[in-house]
């Protein structure tokens, strides 16, 4: 028994070692016009294989792209659209560049660190006042999401002063305000939800 792996690659899997065989036949036939005739008929097959992509664009011509590939270009016959030329083997693109940024807190992350270090560059203010608190409230939230029994006020204050070397301090006063304000807002996407289901229930009890 010969399995697949003991076969050769094929260049293009989705169609299957069926299409594959048609194309390496085709390959064989000395007469040009039965060529032809043969490499639509491949074609035709191929496109039988995906109907729901027959209104995507450029869909024909893609399916001789394809053919070409699986004939390693080597194909002799009229195409009927100009095929993407052969590429050459083990090229790959170049690789993006990660940018890899030193943070002194990670579970706060780039961006919010960038912001509170800007914060000292800012004028005292009142403006400079709510974008304190604006950041503290994210940081709390870093926090929770990194770990819940480390989200305390006492450490925001503390990392805050860290990120601005002692330039920037916390009102804990309204700080705490906004934490409990928060605490208090109900999403309108649970509260319709309730309400809903508060509805349901007197249907049923009537």
């Amino acid at each position: 028994m010969i399995y697949n792996t003991q076969r050769k690659k094929l260049p293009m899997p989705e169609y299957g070692r069926g299409i594959q065989d048609m194309v390496d036949y085709a390959l064989t036939l000395t007469d040009r016009v039965e060529r032809q005739r043969c490499a639509h008929t491949i074609v035709s097959i191929m496109g039988n294989m995906f109907p729901h992509l027959r209104d995507v664009p450029d869909f024909k011509h893609k399916l001789w792209d394809h053919l070409a590939v699986m004939a390693d270009y080597k194909l002799d016959i009229d195409y009927p659209y100009e095929i993407k030329p052969k590429k050459e083997s083990g090229s790959r693109p170049a690789p993006l560049g990660y940018p890899m940024k030193k943070i002194h807190y990670r579970h706060y992350g780039y961006l919010l660190e960038t912001l509170m270090k800007k914060l000292p560059e800012m004028p005292e203010g009142p403006m400079r006042d709510e974008l304190t608190l604006l950041v503290a409230g994210q940081m709390r939230r870093s926090l929770g999401n990194w770990n819940k029994d480390a989200m305390n006020d006492d450490k925001i204050e503390f990392d805050l002063k860290t990120y601005t070397h002692g330039a920037v301090h916390l009102d804990r006063e309204r700080f705490q305000t906004v934490v409990e304000m928060q605490g208090r807002t109900v999403q309108p996407g649970r509260v319709q939800t309730a309400g809903r289901m508060a509805g349901r229930k007197n249907k049923r009890k009537s």
